[in-house]
């Protein structure tokens, strides 16, 4: 009921006036029975009555939608999968009630890292933004964006996409930039971070290869909770600051150039007072924590970073890439070959002269023959005399490699 009828019936019960029903409906713009009902809540002193509550055709399947959520199903395919447990209701019952638990889980209070000098960074992506040059050409890219929480010294870069070797080359420049490695690094659940995010039954997996990269560059990776912005509160609000390069649409001539105001960008953000600190970022990360951070061993990271990637055939018919072995034709012993990944990064092509001669899944495997290749290898040596022998020969063999795995990270 509304408050301004209650108020206006109460005034009259103060001068101990019955109201006139008919005329403070008019006045109100209400039924007239509506200010009778008011006059006799007043007159018997209750409280306004509370609506009744109904048991909603959710009740029932709650439990499992907060798990799905937890596993960052989307609302539809929640929809879906409860119809199919007998859920008769509509798709925006589920939806509704979807948001309703995101933003509680936002709004929960997170425990904030420790901001002391040289513990962690945050690390994330500005994806998808599009300007347009001078010229009329249509730029999409992305921003790299590292920053230490406690300095706010920050480090930017902008890149074409997102595999896993450019971030690996986007956090090597970072490390020189800001003088060195700190002990942690807080990603989200990125694909090129971990091959399965934490749930409420699992705990994350890491990439094996991103595994060795933490290893060798020396810092722990720390992996966010779905739907907990807030523990990079530090790289999201750098990410919103990424809004500045607006300005610059139709302003700048090429991708040379917009590489450039990127760059100047990065410089000007760590000489701006930062709001949070209300210091210099470049001054209080020179003054206070750069002595904090440890110095990266070149020597480790070298085999992440090849411009070209180019092999000598081994004299077992095998090339070496990332640490483990993958079989060609043995024609090409002794001679120099090209290797390059596919553009989801899942198999690793090899070329000779231009012409592709093999091509693997990549794996964590230290030995990886193909069977024809296998074929020819036996045929060639070993087992000249033998052809008989030799399927039985690979089937054996090929079971044995399977077990030389490169250790996989330790979860």
């Amino acid at each position: 009921m509304r408050r301004d009828i209650r108020e206006g019936v109460k005034k009259h019960m103060i001068d101990g006036i019955k109201p006139n029903y008919t005329a403070l409906a008019e006045q109100y713009g209400c039924d007239y029975r509506t200010v009778k009902a008011a006059y006799e809540e007043a007159l018997q002193g209750n409280k306004p009555k509370t609506r009744r509550t109904y048991p909603s055709k959710l009740d029932s399947f709650k439990q499992i939608i907060d798990t799905k959520l937890e596993d960052q199903c989307t609302a539809k395919s929640i929809f879906k999968f409860i119809q199919k447990k007998g859920f008769d209701g509509s798709y925006s019952l589920v939806r509704d009630y979807c948001r309703g638990v995101k933003k509680e889980r936002i709004q929960k209070a997170t425990v904030r890292v420790e901001y002391t000098p040289g513990l962690s960074a945050q690390i994330d992506w500005k994806e998808e933004m599009r300007l347009i040059s001078s010229q009329g050409e249509v730029f999409r890219f992305n921003i790299f964006l590292y920053i230490l929480p406690y300095s706010k010294k920050k480090f930017i870069t902008l890149t074409f996409d997102r595999k896993q070797d450019t971030l690996f080359e986007c956090m090597n420049d970072a490390f020189y930039h800001t003088g060195g490695v700190p002990e942690e690094i807080w990603f989200d659940n990125m694909k090129t971070v971990v091959d399965r995010s934490r749930t409420q039954f699992s705990q994350v997996h890491l990439n094996d290869r991103f595994y060795s990269f933490s290893k060798d560059a020396g810092f722990r990776t720390m992996v966010c909770r779905p739907f907990r912005p807030q523990t990079k509160g530090s790289v999201e609000a750098l990410a919103r600051t990424m809004d500045r390069l607006r300005v610059y649409n139709h302003e700048f001539y090429d991708s040379t150039d917009l590489i450039r105001i990127v760059d100047e960008l990065c410089d000007e953000l760590n000489s701006e007072v930062s709001q949070a600190t209300d210091e210099i970022p470049d001054i209080l990360w020179k003054i206070n924590e750069k002595e904090h951070l440890h110095k990266l061993k070149d020597d480790l990271l070298n085999p992440y970073f090849e411009d070209s990637i180019r092999r000598k055939v081994t004299k077992e018919a095998m090339v070496i890439f990332r640490k483990c072995r993958y079989s060609v034709d043995p024609r090409y012993i002794g001679k120099e070959v090209d290797l390059d990944l596919s553009e989801n990064e899942e198999h690793v092509h090899i070329y000779y002269n231009g012409e592709q001669i093999r091509s693997h899944p990549l794996t964590t495997k230290r030995l990886n023959y193909n069977q024809e290749d296998l074929v020819q290898i036996l045929k060639s040596d070993v087992m000249s005399h033998k052809e008989d022998d030799i399927q039985e020969h690979i089937k054996r063999s090929l079971k044995q490699y399977d077990l030389l795995e490169v250790p996989s990270n330790e979860q």
